[in-house]
């Protein structure tokens, strides 16, 4: 009965593979005229406007060739040694095919690949026929990504056999049936060749020319006509759907960036990184999206504002977390005023009197362009915002202000340059420079007196990037305020897109795609880039959720750390010898206040998490772990909520985040009042002189 099944199974596939693009499963696919004509357009500009002075040749002909396998296997489940060694003759004359408009290589290597995949797809569906066992005592590697090549078939099959008990397993653990598993994990393997059959020559040429621009950075890349609607269409996802913008890698769906004020952020349960791997309008019908294209996903995720929808999710791969989620979302429109900055007052216990202590939470450094443009003097912005908090009655009379700039992963530069300008009277906030050597320096240009004079603090993340950074390093340097949190997520660099119609390749008619292209690199005013460092705090806080595998510093071909020449700036006395009693403070809290102890312990926790990649394929001990895992994490919980004399929580699905309190936001209260505390005593003393 099982090879009956299986017979039919593989003339579905078949039938499949031949209907999806109106080819058969053995016809190859080949480069059109239009990708002939890109490919010499985008690697001259790459070679000679790229801020990575890196020429054309065979050094990077060989990277592309290794980074182009890795594009198509990230995680080494398809390609052998014999497959990298078979089109190695060719290593150092890609560059060469790319100048010359010849892409042969790199489409022979797709056609490989799509083999492979059929092949592994074949022996997956085997292996579900012969039965699974979850009583042995094999582990599965969660993370291949750094894992050398399969030498032979045979290794290969051995890994599959892993990763389809592995898939299983997770399914099981959840509370499916064998049947419904089986069912499930047939769709997903006869899924992969048939995604493969529906690409067309610009995916693959897609595939191949980001490749080769991820040589020169990870932030550069080409986009196909296909890919840039894609990016449009995700745009507006978005703006309209669950707050997040998707890409692919390998055969998942992963979350690129969370739109701040959208039902995803709000969640507190996702995260960049985070892969997709199912998508149901009900959690009783959720369906698989391993293998599918990326509009595909987008599709099923889009729905009417007010609608639910329910993803399945996995940890970002590296994690070393493999547990398996249902987060439900309700889809919604994401308004510019869910984005905007907001105030709050945290008050902080002190002997003699307490203290106000202003929080301004900045999600992302927006401007309504199109209102600015169109001349509205009364037109939405950070900086206006701001003012408007600094100046309004709930934040008067303050004793310090923290500005929230966790997760903010940036946005308009002008916002962060101009915001920056509220808290100083005049100077240059950052430099911007280009490959030729010319340096721009951007000013405060208000040149007027600071709009906010007293205590400040300054909260990051490791989802801290870009224009964050630049604002925190800006405060940082002129000694103006107290940087706290995490390090950030170090993206130094600064990106434009180019349309390849403009050189004229394509057409209206027939378009032939943009490319994103790394141009410059920002630095703070002392010299020093932000890019791939960040910003340091001043103060460390202990982040929970803080994983350096998604920070610029984890990223193939980051651009370098390095110096240029310190801008004209005169640096503030508002920290004067004031750091070292706060630090102490600080730390002394770190050590005796529970909440801190108990969130400290949660992030030792995960970080050790994090480094163990690999999973017991044994039912009873991958429950075990999971149960332990979850009784640890309820355990760091409940000692939070103690700490605050809330009551305890008996289960993981009782938690909310709406009624989690912020340990680390209250910490930065806690600080700030005591530079509050400290700067009242300096100033005593300077007056009883």
């Amino acid at each position: 009965m099982k090879q009956a099944n299986r017979i039919t199974r593989v003339i579905c596939g078949l039938l499949l593979l031949a209907g999806a693009s109106g080819v058969s499963a053995s016809e190859a696919i080949k480069p059109e005229a239009i990708q002939k004509e890109s490919a010499p357009v985008v690697g001259e500009l790459l070679s000679r406007y790229h801020y990575n002075d890196r020429a054309a040749g065979d050094t990077l002909s060989r990277a592309v060739y290794d980074a182009y396998f890795d594009a198509l296997d990230p995680q080494r489940y398809y390609f052998t040694r014999d497959d990298i060694r078979a089109f190695a003759d060719r290593r150092r004359e890609l560059d060469d095919e790319v100048e010359n408009g010849k892409l042969d290589t790199a489409y022979a290597i797709f056609e490989r690949y799509r083999q492979r995949v059929r092949e592994r797809s074949d022996y997956a569906l085997e292996i579900l026929d012969n039965g699974l066992s979850f009583d042995g005592d094999m582990r599965f590697d969660a993370d291949r990504t750094d894992a050398e090549w399969a030498g032979s078939m045979s290794e290969l099959d051995a890994i599959w056999r892993k990763r389809v008990t592995n898939d299983a397993l997770k399914q099981k653990l959840s509370g499916r049936d064998i049947a419904a598993i089986e069912e499930s994990l047939t769709e997903r393997y006869e899924r992969l060749p048939g995604t493969l059959a529906q690409y067309e020559p610009e995916d693959v040429f897609q595939t191949f020319m980001s490749a080769w621009a991820g040589e020169y950075d990870p932030h550069s890349s080409y986009m196909s006509p296909r890919r840039s609607e894609n990016f449009d269409i995700n745009m507006r996802l978005s703006l309209e759907g669950i707050g997040a913008l998707l890409g692919s890698e390998g055969d998942f769906v992963e979350i690129v960036e969370l739109i701040p004020g959208g039902p995803a952020e709000g969640s507190g349960e996702l995260g960049a990184g985070d892969r997709i791997v199912g998508v149901g309008q009900s959690p009783d019908e959720i369906e698989d999206v391993v293998g599918r294209r990326l509009a595909d996903v987008v599709d099923l995720i889009r729905g009417p504002k007010g609608s639910e929808v329910y993803l399945q999710v996995l940890p970002p791969s590296g994690s070393g977390d493999s547990s398996q989620d249902t987060v439900a979302l309700t889809r919604n429109t994401i308004e510019l005023e869910e984005q905007a900055a907001k105030a709050e007052i945290r008050e902080v216990k002190r002997d003699e009197n307490n203290r106000r202590i202003g929080v301004i939470d900045i999600p992302t450094f927006y401007a309504d362009i199109e209102a600015a443009n169109a001349g509205d003097s009364d037109y939405r912005s950070t900086t206006r915002d701001v003012r408007e908090l600094i100046e309004s009655d709930k934040l008067e009379g303050i004793d310090g202000l923290i500005i929230d700039l966790r997760g903010n992963a940036g946005g308009a530069l002008d916002e962060a340059v101009q915001l920056s300008g509220l808290f100083i009277d005049k100077g240059p906030i950052v430099q911007v420079h280009r490959r030729n050597g010319e340096r721009r320096v951007l000013n405060d240009q208000a040149a007027e007196d600071a709009v906010y004079d007293g205590p400040l603090g300054v909260l990051v993340d490791g989802r801290s990037a870009s224009a964050s950074e630049i604002f925190a390093a800006a405060m940082q340097d002129y000694g103006r305020g107290v940087v706290m949190g995490d390090q950030t997520f170090g993206k130094g660099t600064v990106q434009t897109l180019i349309n390849l119609d403009r050189f004229g390749v394509g057409s209206e008619d027939n378009p032939s795609g943009r490319l994103k292209l790394t141009i410059a690199k920002f630095y703070r005013i002392n010299g020093n880039s932000t890019q791939l460092q960040g910003v340091t705090p001043d103060l460390e806080m202990p982040y929970p959720h803080g994983n350096d595998a998604m920070s610029e510093r984890s990223a193939d071909n980051a651009l370098p750390w390095d110096t240029i020449q310190t801008a004209d700036y005169r640096q503030l006395d508002r920290l004067n010898g004031l750091m070292g009693e706060l630090r102490q403070r600080h730390e002394r809290r770190l050590r005796q206040d529970p909440a801190l102890v108990a969130i400290s312990d949660e992030a030792s926790r995960l970080r050790e998490s994090r480094e163990q990649t690999t999973v017991s394929l044994n039912e009873a001990d991958r429950q075990a772990s999971m149960d332990a895992d979850a009784e640890e994490r309820l355990a760091a919980i409940n000692s939070q909520r103690s700490a605050y004399g809330l009551s305890p929580i008996d289960d993981l699905s009782a938690l909310s985040s709406d009624t989690m309190p912020d340990v680390l936001l209250d910490e930065s209260a806690e600080v700030i009042a005591d530079l509050a505390e400290l700067r009242a005593d300096e100033g005593a003393r300077i007056a009883g002189r």
